[in-house]
């Protein structure tokens, strides 16, 4: 038969000890029900946040340049490379079918020369070290073998630098998806950011864009600022033309620009190559300190890693394409967003 009891009671510690939370748990409840959203970001805050990550991906997009260049670069050599090697292999068996050539012919008069024999061998180097015990040598069949042996030795080192370049191509084809996705990660990550606008705010900013881009193609004040040179002249020149042309990161025309492709367009229509990236174009002719030394023309870099530049128009006012979003144009020295570090003259 079984046994009826009596159900365990909880004991009243515990009882108040799940009271006691449960109370807690509804009160935290209460609070999050009433508490006030979030607050959303003002549109200016926005606008802030988005330029600073224009201006981190215009500084990736500097990089970006660098790895497209050196790629560039790295192929053009590597192809150069190449031929030489084809070219060098092609005169290297010439050299050789002339010596199977010799030893044919003596093969069929009755035996091979001891120096064709040798001529033959598969290493050079020990044919000149036992060359010289052999008096039937020719200067013509000397200076044949050195030629062979310097071929080698000429093909072995293109064909190891070509290994070496062909590994370096490598590394900085993986550096420039590394940098484009930075670049696109940091459009991407604006374009979110602006998208939590309303369409009144968005286009409130888009108006202000527009008239800042208006203003600073067409009401500009540049003063009589000589140019620099007639080749700075013609740079500037051309640039002027592509002012209201969009920036677009990677960009050197002649439909759309970054910040240095802007400046390498320009200078190249005057006849004068200059680097692709704003870094490089740091390094290229007279550095000028002092701003109120500049004349129209000159490049002008801004921020301490130099990741900016533009030419300078006359009247503290420089030329440049600004960054997403934008379009090439006008622009006060002191609104660039950085420091003036230093102009440089081609």
């Amino acid at each position: 038969m079984a046994t009826h009891r009596r159900p365990r009671q909880p004991s009243r510690a515990r009882v108040t000890v799940l009271t006691t939370a449960a109370a807690a748990a509804v009160a935290l409840s209460a609070q999050a029900a009433n508490a006030a959203p979030s607050a959303k970001p003002s549109k200016d805050e926005v606008k802030s946040k988005v330029d600073a990550l224009y201006e981190a991906a215009e500084k990736a997009t500097e990089q970006y340049n660098g790895a497209k260049e050196k790629q560039e670069k790295l192929q053009r050599q590597i192809s150069t490379l190449q031929d030489e090697v084809a070219r060098g292999q092609g005169d290297l068996n010439k050299l050789r079918d002339g010596i199977g050539t010799m030893a044919s012919a003596q093969y069929r008069s009755g035996g091979i020369d001891p120096s064709v024999q040798l001529f033959l061998s598969s290493d050079p180097d020990d044919y000149l070290d036992k060359a010289s015990s052999l008096d039937q040598l020719s200067s013509k069949q000397i200076q044949t073998l050195e030629k062979i042996q310097g071929k080698q030795r000429e093909l072995a080192q293109q064909r190891a630098e070509a290994t070496r370049k062909l590994k370096d191509l490598a590394a900085t084809r993986t550096e420039l998806g590394k940098k484009k996705k930075e670049v696109q990660g940091k459009l991407a990550a604006a374009q979110k950011l602006l998208n939590t606008l309303t369409a009144k705010e968005k286009a409130a900013l888009d108006a202000e864009q527009q008239s800042a881009s208006r203003s600073a193609t067409e009401r500009v004040n540049l003063g009589d600022t000589p140019p620099a040179s007639g080749r700075a002249a013609a740079a500037f020149a051309a640039a002027k033309s592509k002012l209201g042309t969009p920036y677009v990161y990677g960009a050197s025309g002649p439909s759309s620009f970054d910040c240095s492709g802007l400046t390498s367009w320009a200078y190249a229509q005057a006849g004068v190559s200059i680097p692709r990236t704003s870094e490089a174009q740091a390094t290229t002719g007279t550095r000028i300190s002092s701003a109120s030394d500049l004349q129209v023309g000159d490049l002008v870099f801004f921020f301490n890693d130099l990741h900016h530049v533009g030419l300078y128009a006359g009247n503290g006012q420089i030329l440049h394409a600004p960054r997403t979003g934008t379009v090439v144009r006008y622009e006060s020295m002191d609104t660039i967003g950085g420091p003036f570090m230093f102009g440089v003259r081609v």
